[in-house]
């Protein structure tokens, strides 16, 4: 499916990360200071072109972090072989993920610098983080040390990303059963306020639903039709589309939520106050998803001795 859903689905990836070393002792924010001491400024700098050049792949880069954090590890960049199957062909992924050329940039540009030293788990992280503050929004210390992983699953990517048909009750109890609550939730939903979903995730509610704006509605159905076109592409934030701000809470508190799963955030439910609250106080919302993002980046990475430090993030060494 070309376009599963640009960035819910990829929050909600979340869900299916382990929460055993949640924050490891063996990750640092300064972990490449003497090892390779331009690397993330060179991630920096490769994304700053990138997102220039097309203020889309922010969003993009950001939704990979999410899909590759079942352990941070690099995994989502793996491609298939003839004796491999990895997770770019899952259903959520297929024809939907991009920014892979973008990081094979950094992971040249570092490998340049300082060869087997700076994993590609970690170019993932720091791009997503730069990706946001390039498109306005918050920064975070993103911690590093991770290392790459030497298989995937591609089952995994196929069974362990929720659908946008979840409704409130579903969404809660399943973060709160990978130590996710309600309000982290809600924040790292946020990441909706930039990038772009398929029309065949949003199809049913635009036709069928009632809580839905009908200027919105109308406007959804004339780029995504009752049939067909299941890959033509409609903005999660219309108002502001690449713009890191709060406007994905106010397009929910005003019926605005293109994906079903994202309108259930502000449907007469125990998570209403806190959209409402992100709504009015960006500055909140810009904390609190922040603090989610460093939350979800520091789920069961990969460090010591386990996995590698792939030279070409595609492949195992």
């Amino acid at each position: 499916m070309a376009f599963y859903c640009n960035f819910y689905l990829s929050v909600l990836i979340i869900i299916m990360f382990s929460v055993i070393g949640l924050c490891s002792a063996d990750l640092s924010s300064d972990y490449y200071e003497k090892s390779c001491p331009k690397a993330t400024y060179t991630i920096k700098n490769v994304v700053a072109n990138a997102v220039t050049k097309e203020r889309r792949m922010g969003a993009s880069l950001l939704r990979l972090h999410f899909h590759d954090c079942f352990g941070c590890d690099g995994s989502i960049l793996l491609d298939d072989t003839s004796d491999f199957t990895g997770e770019k062909t899952a259903k959520p992924n297929t024809n939907s993920l991009r920014g892979f050329d973008v990081i094979d940039k950094i992971k040249s540009q570092v490998e340049k610098l300082c060869p087997g030293i700076v994993s590609c788990a970690d170019i993932v992280a720091v791009a997503a983080r730069d990706s946001v503050v390039l498109l306005g929004g918050p920064s975070w210390t993103v911690q590093l040390g991770r290392r790459d992983s030497t298989t995937a699953s591609l089952s995994a990517a196929n069974s362990d990303i929720p659908s946008p048909i979840l409704d409130l009750s579903d969404l809660i109890t399943s973060f709160s059963n990978k130590g996710f609550t309600a309000k982290e939730m809600v924040a790292l939903a946020g990441g909706h306020t930039i990038g772009k979903a398929q029309c065949t995730t949003f199809r049913e509610r635009v036709y069928n639903e009632t809580n839905i704006d009908s200027s919105l509605a109308t406007s959804l159905k004339s780029n995504c039709p009752s049939t067909g076109g299941d890959d033509t592409l409609s903005s999660l934030d219309a108002t502001t589309p690449v713009l890191f701000d709060n406007h994905f809470y106010k397009n929910l508190v005003n019926n605005k939520g293109v994906l079903h799963s994202d309108q259930q955030l502000f449907s007469g439910g125990s998570t209403d106050s806190q959209v409402k609250t992100y709504s009015t106080n960006p500055i909140t919302f810009d904390a609190d998803f922040a603090n989610a993002m460093v939350k979800m980046g520091n789920l069961s990475p990969l460090t010591g001795t386990n996995g590698q430090i792939r030279t070409n993030c595609r492949k195992i060494n």
